[in-house]
């Protein structure tokens, strides 16, 4: 059966409490399917601030799905959960081709980065076509490579303003693409963990020195998956200080949440 976000029971507290791993505040959330132009129909979810303008706009590329990445992948979980709310930012999620998770099974089968081409730019498409605003790439892992080799191409490069790529491992992504991106100037930032499995921080910054507005920053203490709350915390303050002209302020996002709150399944 395909999850229905309206499945959450949202009840209200007496006082703030805190924010946890499967704490989701409140978003107009709704399950959405995008078309490829080579006929693939994948399967998303759009969550939306409840009230007021929508800041930004994250289009989300999972990890490496044939290594357990699909849209639910923590971090995006995560950023789907809380920041419509605490910072008034639309999150887009999606499994690219042949990827299935509780939201349903995209169709189409894993081709190694190529035929994910279609399935970047039908995200795109797709928050152009509803009109979401100041829309950014956010690639983690395989998803970096999609963000790094066709977020600088057209179409996509004249419809989004730039990427945030945690933990890129530039396999599949080469030198030809970060000239690309050095040459659309768009802006880049590279969040890399100290202990990653495939690229650590000085190694990303020579790398990404061909890309002049790269900014690559390198959190101590993290490994390849953002395991942790620290962690987690630390990517969506990060995301939301580089997509929003407020930033997620001085302290971070609220810890803490006054108001209706619901717990995802486990």
């Amino acid at each position: 059966m395909t999850f229905d976000p309206a499945s959450y029971h949202f009840t209200s507290s007496e006082g703030p409490v805190p924010i946890r791993a499967s704490t989701v505040l409140p978003a107009r959330r709704e399950n959405v399917e995008l078309q490829t132009d080579d006929g693939h129909t994948l399967v998303g979810e759009l969550a939306l601030p409840e009230s007021g303008p929508v800041n930004a706009t994250l289009i989300t590329l999972h990890p490496l799905p044939t290594h357990g990445g699909f849209m639910d992948s923590h971090v995006y979980r995560k950023a789907s959960y809380r920041l419509p709310a605490l910072a008034g930012i639309a999150v887009l999620r999606f499994n690219t081709r042949g990827t299935a998770s509780p939201r349903g099974t995209s169709s189409g089968a894993f081709e190694e980065g190529i035929g994910e081409r279609y399935d970047v730019e039908a995200a795109v498409r797709f928050a152009v076509e509803r009109g979401l605003p100041n829309r950014w790439l956010v690639g983690w892992s395989f998803g970096t490579e999609l963000a790094l080799m066709y977020g600088a191409v057209e179409p996509v490069a004249s419809q989004v303003e730039g990427a945030v790529l945690l933990s890129p491992p530039l396999h599949r992504a080469t030198d030809k693409h970060l000239l690309q991106w050095a040459e659309s100037g768009k802006p880049l930032t590279v969040l890399v963990p100290e202990h990653d499995d495939f690229l650590q921080p000085a190694e990303a910054a020579a790398r990404f020195s061909l890309v002049p507005q790269a900014r690559v920053v390198g959190v101590d203490g993290a490994k390849h998956l953002w395991v942790g709350e620290k962690y987690a915390a630390r990517v969506l303050n990060e995301i939301v200080d580089e997509v929003t002209e407020s930033g997620s302020g001085a302290a971070g996002l609220a810890q803490e949440w006054d108001g209706p709150s619901a717990a995802a399944p486990a």
